[in-house]
């Protein structure tokens, strides 16, 4: 539980506290405004909620972010930046391609399955037919490297003989990322529907199992 501020110093020093050290007071607002947006989407999120559950005013919020949308679209940036850093660490150009291949999609089974927010966050936008995505500077720059990393590891299996020739790194992409968004996006209907529920630990390591088989069958040579 955290403690309220009673005296006015103590007030005081964490109010300068936060001014002194704008890259955090500024990541402390993404965290909470990306489950925020998550759970409820453009329109349902709240500024004052968020600026409550910072300790921040909305005066601040707006300063750092402009306004709403602004602060929406920050959010969405920075949930496609943290997952390129982390594929970054990879090092997908060290591993043999089949190997490198089947790194990345247990990788991205892993992301989606442990930030469901992010998932939440691209459905959100998609249903606005990314209208907000569409105003980023940075998000085109952001996703060329998850392509070139494909381009790379898959240029390397087709010279070793490893992958098939003729297929398209984005496509690539797309089914990995096809494949490992569904098992989270419709987890709750799909459970459901076919009275799957509260599934196992071994249920899921079969499922991240099979999705990269998948994958990689669809690119190895026959």
């Amino acid at each position: 539980m955290n403690q309220l501020v009673h005296s006015p110093r103590a007030a005081k020093t964490a109010v300068t506290s936060r001014t002194n050290d704008p890259a955090r007071t500024m990541a402390g607002i993404l965290e909470v405004a990306t489950t925020e947006f998550a759970d409820k989407g453009l329109s349902g999120a709240r500024i004052d909620e968020i600026a409550a559950a910072t300790q921040t005013s909305k005066r601040m919020i707006y300063y750092y972010f402009g306004s709403k949308e602004g602060l929406y679209l920050a959010v969405l940036e920075a949930s496609y930046r943290r997952m390129r850093e982390i594929e970054a660490e990879l090092h997908l150009e060290d591993l043999a391609p089949e190997a490198a291949l089947r790194r990345l999609v247990e990788f991205t089974f892993d992301h989606h399955r442990g930030n469901e927010d992010y998932i939440r966050l691209v459905m959100n936008e998609n249903m606005a037919r990314g209208v907000y995505l569409a105003q980023s500077k940075t998000i085109k720059g952001l996703n060329v490297t998850a392509i070139q990393a494909i381009r790379q590891l898959y240029d390397r299996g087709v010279a070793s003989g490893e992958f098939r020739s003729g297929l398209d790194p984005i496509d690539i992409h797309a089914s990995i990322s096809a494949l490992t968004f569904f098992n989270v996006s419709n987890q709750h209907t799909f459970s459901l529907i076919f009275k799957e529920e509260g599934r196992s630990d071994e249920s899921v390591a079969l499922r991240r199992s099979n999705i990269t088989e998948m994958v990689v069958r669809f690119v190895l040579a026959i």
